[in-house]
Parts: C-alpha cells; sequence; structure tokens
C-alpha cells in the first residue's frame, strides 16, 4: 500500500499516516477535545491550556496532533468562528510538523442533512449579511408559488408570514447553502473522517456498538462520506442510525455489566489498541475514564449550554492525563485512584459541581464493598 511519510522539523522524529490518513503511528503527543457546540471561548482557552495556540491564536503546538472527536456545532452561537479556527489551525499545524484531526460527530452530520432542531439563532445571525432581508423575501415568494400550485392550500396572510420568518430567520438561506454540497462547510464536513486511529488509540465521536464491529476504520469512514454525498443512501445506512451507529452509540459511555466488558476487549483486539476515546455524552465535567482506562470520555460539556469547564485529555508517549482549567493531571485506571483523580478535579470546580458527586458516590461505593 501507498504510505504518506511526513518527516517533522530538523529531522527529529518521523510521523506515518497510511492513505486517507485515518491510522498514523510515530505521534508523540496527542490532545483530544471532545464536544465544542458553538462556544468559540471555551474552545480557545482549552486549547490555551493545551499548548496548541498562543495568545493571538495562532498554531503554538509545534509536532502535536489535535483531534476533535465532533459536534462543533449547534446549541451554542459560535459554530462557524470555531469551524473557521481549525480551519486555521489545519493549514498551521501542518506547517510545523503537527497535524489538526477534525472528526464527524452527529451534529455535523445532522447539519448536512437537514436536521435543524439544535441550530443555536447565534448560528444563523453569523451568516446574515446586508443582502439576507432580500434573500429571505425572494424564497418566500417562491414558497407562496409553490403553494398555490397546491390544492386546498393553507391561507396565506400576515400571521402565516410571520411564523413562516420565524423559522427562517435572517441568515438561514445562507446558512444552509454553507452547509450544502457548493458550500465551504457542507463541503469541508463531507470529506471528514469520523474515525482515526493514532498509535494505539481509535478516536471517534460516539462509538463501536457489535453491529457495526465487524468494519473496518476505513469502510466505516467512507460509508458515512458516501451516505452524506448522496441522501439517498441515508435510508437504513449508517449516519441515521440513531440507536447504535458510530455517530450515536452511547453504549461505551453508559453501559455496565460483563457484556459490554467483553465487547471493548473485543473492539480493542480488532483495531489494535489499547484504548478508545469517545464524545458524544457528557461526563459532568471531567475527562473520565472506563473499564480500567479501555475507554476514555471526554465530552466533559465545555460548551455555555451545559456549563462544563475547559479540559481535554493529553496522551504525552503512551501516557494520559486530563489538562482540567489548565492543570495536568495523571489519568487514573483503578477505583482508589480514579476517586483521587476526581476529588483532585472537584476542588478546581465549585462545590455544587457534578464532579464533586460523582466523587461523593464512588467514596460510598468503595466503602460499601470494603471488607468488613
Amino acid at each position: 500500500m501507498r504510505r504518506t511519510v511526513r518527516i517533522c522539523a530538523l529531522a527529529l522524529c518521523l510521523s506515518v499516516a497510511t492513505v486517507g490518513e485515518d491510522v498514523w503511528t510515530g505521534v508523540e503527543r496527542v490532545v483530544a477535545v471532545g464536544d465544542v457546540h458553538g462556544d468559540y471561548e471555551a474552545f480557545v482557552s482549552v486549547l490555551r491550556a493545551s499548548g496548541l495556540i498562543d495568545d493571538k491564536g495562532k498554531w503554538s503546538g509545534g509536532k502535536t496532533h489535535l483531534v476533535q472527536t465532533g459536534d462543533v456545532v449547534d446549541r451554542g452561537p459560535d459554530s462557524r468562528k470555531v469551524i473557521d479556527l481549525l480551519m486555521q489551525l489545519e493549514r498551521q499545524s501542518r506547517s510545523a510538523g503537527g497535524f489538526v484531526h477534525s472528526l464527524m460527530g452527529n451534529h455535523e452530520a445532522m447539519n448536512v442533512y437537514g436536521d435543524l432542531r439544535y441550530v443555536h439563532q447565534g448560528e444563523y445571525e453569523s451568516f446574515r449579511t446586508g443582502d439576507s432581508a432580500r434573500i429571505r423575501d425572494s424564497f418566500f415568494d417562491q414558497h407562496v408559488e409553490d403553494l398555490r400550485r397546491t390544492p386546498g392550500a393553507l391561507k396565506i396572510d400576515d400571521a402565516y408570514r410571520k411564523k413562516w420568518e420565524q423559522e427562517h430567520p435572517l441568515g438561514f438561506f445562507e446558512h444552509r447553502y454553507e452547509y450544502g454540497p457548493g458550500g465551504k462547510y457542507g463541503r469541508r464536513i463531507r470529506r471528514l473522517d469520523a474515525l482515526v486511529k493514532i498509535n494505539d488509540v481509535l478516536f471517534l465521536h460516539a462509538g463501536i456498538s457489535p453491529k457495526y464491529a465487524v468494519y473496518t476504520i476505513r469502510e466505516l469512514n467512507d460509508r458515512i462520506r458516501k451516505e452524506l454525498d448522496d441522501f439517498e443512501k441515508l435510508k437504513e445506512g449508517f449516519v441515521l442510525d440513531q440507536t447504535v451507529g458510530p455517530l450515536w452509540y452511547r453504549g461505551l459511555a453508559s453501559e455496565d455489566g460483563e457484556e459490554i466488558r467483553s465487547h471493548v476487549d473485543a473492539l480493542l483486539s480488532k483495531y489494535g489498541v489499547s484504548r478508545i476515546v469517545i464524545g458524544h455524552t457528557v461526563t459532568g465535567g471531567a475527562v473520565l475514564p472506563r473499564f480500567g482506562g479501555k475507554v476514555v470520555m471526554i465530552d466533559v460539556g465545555m460548551s455555555r449550554a451545559y456549563g462544563g469547564p475547559p479540559a481535554a485529555l493529553v496522551i504525552e508517549k503512551g501516557l494520559p492525563h486530563a489538562v482540567h482549567r489548565g492543570r495536568k493531571l495523571p489519568l487514573p485506571a483503578a477505583a482508589p485512584d480514579l476517586l483521587r483523580y476526581l476529588k483532585q478535579v472537584a476542588g478546581l470546580e465549585p462545590s455544587n459541581s457534578q464532579v464533586a458527586k460523582q466523587a461523593a458516590d464512588l467514596e460510598a461505593a468503595l466503602a460499601a464493598s470494603a471488607p468488613k
């Protein structure tokens, strides 16, 4: 197989990616950031705390690989600013010998195929121009013309128009164009991977259920892209499988018991990794290991929509730790170490934080299971 080789500055290291750039080896430092959901300030904060950007927002991470595991968009007002920053850092990181892996989440896919339930008003506003009212009027006129061709059409009066305009705020049609096949963001999302393997770690947005564990990384990435390129392929496809599809599955984050533990071990074996890193399911505020660190959850709810802290997972020379509000904390595996870690995180948060409750619950569970 043809291989793409990236030689770091001054030939100090060698990073190798397979064709398609969804499998990498020889990467010394990885920073993984979970769901951003339109919160530009929180994203910038965690990038700075992880040493990836300077005070001017320029790449300063050198040969580090940044993985953003999807769900940049929706729920917050600044999705466009976050994507533009990621695109800028993609270019700058390559010049420095690093790399930015922007992965696809379910919300990126939703914006492409038109599920707009979670689009924040500020997202439409970011596309608004002096021409937006004229553009919207033109679309309304076409809408009315189409309705009049329909037998038994609704009465079109001022109240109807007002409701229609509320459903199509200024900037709406520009937003839809830019997420379409010819738009800047639509073209970009359609090219994204859903999964990437770096060294011995697999990164993706939600998780791989038993139904989809038969596929390779490349097969999953290619299938998801093909479905978003041709909406006819969405029917009964991977992208819309909101129960166990790779953009939606929550089993790795929420299930317990021997069955899911066996499934996790099977995934690690199939993909040749030691851990799987996921976003999608909010942890309550801490980068959270499960199954002895075999699964790491990194959606800390950093967006204002959730009120969580800026935090990220950092893996340096194979060793994982969390960067939480600028503090570097080793990521534990065993339960007593996990309790110590949660108490450290809770100490950086308000006293009523969800992390404090998680620590208290774990401490109670450990006490209950201790020998009498």
